[in-house]
């Protein structure tokens, strides 16, 4: 017997390449098990607007390859307040929803731990480019990000090497340098600044102007949002190398686009191992991929802990940066 007879499903905060593969998938996995799914629109603040409707198998056809969410997202001040968080609750008991979805980063998952503790089934699938979720390896959409990001760059190394500049590319991240990281690694940036590793500068800067008087014709540096602005980081490159950087902010071009393979198997395994755990009973857990394996854990312990950096992988972006 099912935990759960009808679940919904929303999509929060920031969109991500994979959103929409991950809202098919649990629709189509629970159908599969007998279960009814409600789609909420505009995440929180649709759950509060009582804004759900009924999703079958054409609900999501023809969405795996698409960008961003049809379901829609928005942010909601009103669900931050106890008084939001027990409105939600009590619209989906209106409804007689017991299971609730929700994809989206750490804003979301704190909103289901809440909703969790009002007494509804919770499951948090790791929807956000910035891989800044604990607990797994990779989040929904980062991948796709980090691609865009590569192709960037890739574009931008020709043109700089065709003049013999330097490029300062401005990537998403403030509190969780992946993007840069895995970006810069893949394309051979020359420096990556990312918010959770010091840097010095004036080091990078001279370094640079010692490459391009060695006979290198190009230098490429990536810096995460959270470090601060692509504009500052090039003025203190020429303040100290008498370089004078192209700067090129991506923005919200990397949360765009068609998910790559990668995003569209991990959104859909995610959503499928989310809709067992609430089938078994289980509640309150945020879903992962860790080594390869699917973990649920205690969305208490994912939103009261920081993301571990990969400094081994940093350290060897700055081993092949020569």
């Amino acid at each position: 017997m099912s935990a759960v007879k009808k679940i919904a499903v929303l999509t929060s905060g920031g969109d991500s390449q994979g959103m929409n593969a991950a809202v098919r998938a649990v629709v189509r996995s629970a159908l599969f098990r007998g279960i009814e799914v409600y789609g909420v629109q505009r995440g929180y603040q649709g759950l509060i607007n009582q804004d759900l409707r009924p999703m079958d198998l054409r609900s999501v056809g023809d969405i795996i390859q698409r960008g961003g969410t049809i379901l829609q997202t928005a942010r909601c001040k009103e669900f931050i307040t106890p008084e939001g968080q027990q409105r939600g609750a009590e619209v989906l008991r209106e409804q007689g929803i017991d299971g609730l979805v929700v994809i989206g980063g750490d804003g979301s998952y704190q909103g289901a731990n809440k909703l969790s503790k009002l007494g509804i089934k919770t499951m948090g699938l790791p929807g956000t480019i910035d891989n800044d979720i604990p607990f797994t390896d990779f989040t929904i959409g980062f991948d796709t990000a980090v691609s865009i990001v590569v192709d960037a760059i890739n574009k931008l190394r020709d043109t700089m090497t065709s003049h013999e500049r330097s490029s300062v590319v401005e990537v998403m991240g403030r509190h969780c340098g992946d993007i840069a990281l895995y970006a810069g690694l893949a394309s051979g940036a020359e420096a990556i600044l990312v918010p959770e590793v010091p840097f010095d500068i004036k080091d990078i800067s001279l370094r640079m102007k010692d490459n391009f008087q060695k006979g290198k014709r190009h230098g490429i540096v990536v810096v995460a949002e959270g470090v601060g602005s692509g504009e500052e980081v090039a003025k203190n490159i020429t303040e100290y190398s008498g370089i004078e950087p192209r700067v090129t902010v991506l923005g919200h071009i990397q949360r765009g686009g068609a998910p790559t393979h990668n995003d569209r198997i991990l959104a859909s395994r995610l959503a499928d191992f989310a809709v067992q755990r609430l089938i078994e009973g289980d509640s309150a857990k945020g879903i992962g991929i860790v080594k390869g394996e699917f973990v649920a854990t205690d969305i208490d312990k994912v939103v009261s802990t920081k993301k571990t950096f990969n400094l081994d992988l940093y350290n060897l972006a700055l081993r092949l940066a020569q």
